[in-house]
């Protein structure tokens, strides 16, 4: 199980674009075993892929060595797009809506990193050009490296999720309850680019009070009402794209939430893209 402290401000991934959140929530080393790894190491200046690099299901490991509360995000380039005009484009600069990348490919896998710490998610990688960018605490994400997958003769299947959350525009889909030791899969089926956290409160009431001040977008005071790090079931993936994890996180109320921003800046909590949970033994 990995930790990390939480933070509420958004922190750029592909021009600035991306929100991190950070949390309790990691693989299960049990079910992960039985599939191949696909490793990602980073450092202050370097990432290094290893492990599976053909398609199919693979268990995705992030190592971070001397990153403090990194973000590594695995993008796949569209077929004709070439590696030097996604770097064109993330060195511009010029949009903060992170939609605009998908003229490029897609965010299929977004993990957090700190040192001594790894992150972990199950995922199926596609054949193609991948790139891998790190994002350190709130600063822009930065093209670190690139691999490829090559088609597998046998593409190895993902282990059957025992619940589905999907996020669509604007919204939640799926089980309210969800229990420890559950895979669940977290699954991105809105047109825009959408995040899944949830963050701990004290109880239902609380709970309560925590959505109205994310619809009417009075989130000052906020952090006082949450009562523990949040749970990072995924950060920031494209339409289709998903992640599944085993919950470790502790039982209680949760409100889970999409801090992502729209083209005018509003939040997605505002449009209704927060809603109480509960994690159970």
């Amino acid at each position: 199980m990995s930790c990390r402290s939480s933070r509420y401000a958004p922190r750029g991934v592909l021009v600035a674009a991306l929100l991190v959140a950070v949390g309790l929530v990691s693989a299960s080393a049990a079910q992960a075993s039985t599939l191949p790894t696909l490793s990602i190491a980073i450092t202050p200046s370097s990432a290094t892929v290893g492990g599976a690099l053909e398609s199919g299901a693979v268990n995705v490991v992030s190592t971070d060595t001397g990153v403090k509360e990194a973000g590594v995000i695995v993008f796949l380039l569209k077929p004709g797009v070439s590696l030097a005009e996604v770097e064109k484009f993330s060195a511009e600069k010029k949009s903060k809506d992170p939609n605009s990348a998908s003229k490029y490919g897609s965010i299929v896998v977004d993990l957090e990193a700190n040192a001594g710490k790894t992150g972990e998610a199950q995922t199926y990688l596609q054949p193609g050009q991948y790139i891998v960018l790190v994002a350190a605490g709130e600063g822009e994400a930065q093209l670190r490296t690139h691999f490829t997958v090559t088609a597998a003769k046998s593409p190895v299947a993902l282990p059957a999720p025992q619940a589905t959350i999907r996020s669509i525009e604007f919204g939640f889909r799926g089980p309210s309850t969800l229990h420890d030791g559950e895979l669940v899969r977290f699954e991105n089926e809105g047109f825009l680019v959408h995040m899944d956290v949830a963050f701990p409160v004290k109880n239902m009431k609380t709970a309560k009070q925590v959505v109205k001040l994310l619809l009417t977008g009075k989130e000052k005071g906020l952090e006082k009402l949450v009562s523990g790090p949040p749970v990072t079931f995924a950060g920031p993936l494209s339409h289709e794209a998903f992640q599944q994890e085993t919950i470790t996180a502790k039982p209680g109320v949760y409100v889970q939430a999409c801090f992502m921003d729209t083209q005018d800046g509003r939040s997605h909590t505002r449009l209704g893209m927060e809603r109480i949970i509960k994690i159970a033994k």
